[in-house]
């Protein structure tokens, strides 16, 4: 089967500085894979993500150099072995599964045997901050009855105080980006607790986090960068409650949908997340997280300007993507 690959790198401007434990960004940089065929072409989006190791030219190359057998035809389970896990692979798998969607004449989820997807309710993301500046932060996205609160370490207490009051009735999700230590554990847990939290994501450092065996979960905790493909999870058994699963990590939704599965087996809960990113990115992850326990698909709501043809966003709720998005 004869194909052609063009790459090509977009940026998007947020609508606000995007904060969290390890920096902020004003702009979400995103690497696009199209794949054309004389059935029509997929596309796929990724974000390079420096904490892996990632960046905009490394992803660029490691697309370019399985170019050869992208081009000749080499099929979804045969890039799982070409390409490592990984952004560069979750771009080329999603627009491997837009191609034959389209080659099919049917919907991604109907090559899955799924059912026809629906609307979710997603998260909604708050910036790391000053506990008064996340707190008004936090007022002005009342009416959303999912947050997402982004942590940093010392003063988090304070933060998780101060954003409870301003969201009362709101469920809270509390995301410390690997920013608390062993021995500010316990403390953090019990005033997420206090919050009525349900969620703490990442609290320590992954390979940092035996701690978290230990030590009662009086809120569940959440595996993000502790957790990437389906051989990492029986490592966090003990250690955490729920798997934050995102194709940029997994690389793509191939291993993504094998992770899942894994994941339930071994008694985990599901959050299906994402990179800051635009709807092409989003549009996978939903059909993902159609059976999520907690869904977290805001990016395209941080940002000043969607692509074309982007996910439809009625408030917190996401619509699945239409045909001329993806899938």
């Amino acid at each position: 089967m004869s194909r052609r690959l063009s790459v090509t790198v977009e940026t998007f401007e947020l609508a606000a500085d995007f904060v969290i434990s390890r920096g902020s960004k004003r702009q979400a940089v995103v690497v696009v894979a199209t794949i054309e065929a004389q059935t029509g072409f997929g596309r796929g989006e990724c974000v390079p993500y420096l904490r892996y190791g990632e960046s905009v030219e490394s992803v660029v190359a490691a697309i370019e150099t399985a170019r050869g057998r992208i081009e000749a035809g080499a099929s979804r389970d045969e890039i799982q072995s070409i390409m490592p896990a990984g952004a560069a692979r979750n771009a080329v798998d999603c627009a491997l599964w837009d191609l034959e969607a389209k080659a099919e004449g049917r919907s991604v989820a109907a090559l899955l045997s799924l059912r026809a997807p629906v609307p979710l309710e997603t998260a909604y993301t708050i910036s790391l901050g000053t506990p008064e500046a996340m707190s008004e932060a936090a007022r002005a996205a009342a009416g959303r009855g999912l947050l997402k609160i982004k942590l940093g370490g010392d003063g988090d207490v304070e933060r998780i105080r101060a954003v409870a009051e301003a969201t009362k009735g709101a469920r809270l999700i509390l995301d410390a980006n690997e920013a608390w230590t062993p021995e500010t554990l316990r403390e953090n847990l019990l005033a997420a607790a206090a919050a009525g939290a349900i969620l703490v994501e990442q609290p320590l450092p992954a390979g940092n986090d035996a701690a978290l065996a230990s030590l009662p979960h009086p809120v569940p905790v959440c595996a993000d960068e502790s957790m990437h493909k389906t051989g990492d999870l029986a490592g966090l058994v003990d250690r955490y409650d729920f798997v934050n699963v995102k194709l940029d990590k997994t690389g793509g939704l191939t291993e993504a949908i094998h992770l899942v599965a894994e994941a339930r087996r071994l008694g985990f809960g599901i959050m299906v997340g994402c990179m800051v990113s635009s709807s092409l990115a989003m549009a996978p992850a939903v059909l993902l997280a159609q059976d999520a326990d907690l869904v977290d698909l805001d990016g395209p709501l941080l940002m000043k300007a969607d692509r074309a043809h982007g996910l439809v966003y009625s408030a917190s709720t996401v619509s699945p993507p239409t045909r001329d998005l993806w899938g």
